[in-house]
């Protein structure tokens, strides 16, 4: 299945009072693994940048001012093209489509259906309940390296989510099922601990053979000699046939 992870750097947090976006970065992901296919595009909001939003993500009016404009042939054009009609993944993921709703919607193009999109930000608060979910709280959780992520960035914080989904999803586990077994065989022996090797076996080992009688004849008879020194004949005496063993 085809997926694509995205997220959008802007100039606000609200697109009807004339917010834009300024950055937007996509991770193709086929049955939740990066493919190594992405979409990068800075963008020129035709507006100025607050002060506090540059602080968020380092985007400058000045270094956005030569880049093309959202309506570019090689921003909308080429962001449709990789999206094609795929689910959409994002964290908050309203937040980033309203946005991009809103530049399509200038454009007079067809909108991005809430139902496309994919929240991770819910999804993780219903695995973690009452936990910090934003997407540094869930690196640090499962234990994504964050030492590139000085400030927000579209792309980055996408190869990111995209790490956070796959955790989300099943994890390193279920990433076994994508290998060939050499490759999985490789990973399972890098897994700490030996966890997976575990889980792949079985609870109780085979026996290897099939288990004997019981008890010999010998030993039957003299069994027999004596339960016939007990007078009475024993009620479990009926289950047994002539040979000693337990009928079915």
């Amino acid at each position: 299945m085809r997926e694509i992870v995205f997220d959008t750097e802007t100039t606000g947090t609200d697109p009807e009072r004339g917010d834009r976006i300024v950055e937007i970065g996509c991770v193709e992901l086929i049955d939740l693994v990066p493919t190594g296919a992405t979409f990068h595009r800075y963008i020129n909001p035709e507006r100025d940048v607050p002060a506090e939003v540059v602080r968020v993500h380092g985007l400058t009016g000045e270094f956005l001012s030569d880049k093309p404009v959202f309506g570019a042939s090689e921003v909308v054009e080429d962001l449709l093209a990789f999206i094609g009609e795929d689910p959409l993944v994002a964290h908050n993921a309203e937040f980033d489509r309203r946005f991009l709703n809103a530049e399509l919607g200038r454009l007079g193009l067809a909108l991005i259906p809430k139902e496309r999109c994919v929240d991770t930000l819910l999804i993780a608060r219903k695995k973690y309940p009452g936990a910090p979910a934003s997407l540094d709280a869930l690196c640090r959780r499962l234990n994504i390296d964050l030492t590139a992520r000085d400030k927000h960035g579209a792309l980055l914080d996408s190869q990111l989510l995209a790490a956070v989904y796959l955790e989300l999803k099943g994890g390193r586990e279920r990433r076994l099922d994508f290998l060939d077994p050499a490759e999985a065989t490789q990973a399972q022996n890098q897994t700490s601990q030996g966890i997976l090797e575990a889980k792949a076996s079985p609870i109780r080992p085979e026996r290897p053979q099939a288990l004997g009688l019981l008890s010999t004849l010998e030993e039957m008879e003299a069994h027999r000699a004596f339960v016939a020194t007990l007078g009475k004949e024993p009620a479990w005496s009926k289950f047994l046939t002539d040979s000693g063993q337990k009928s079915a």
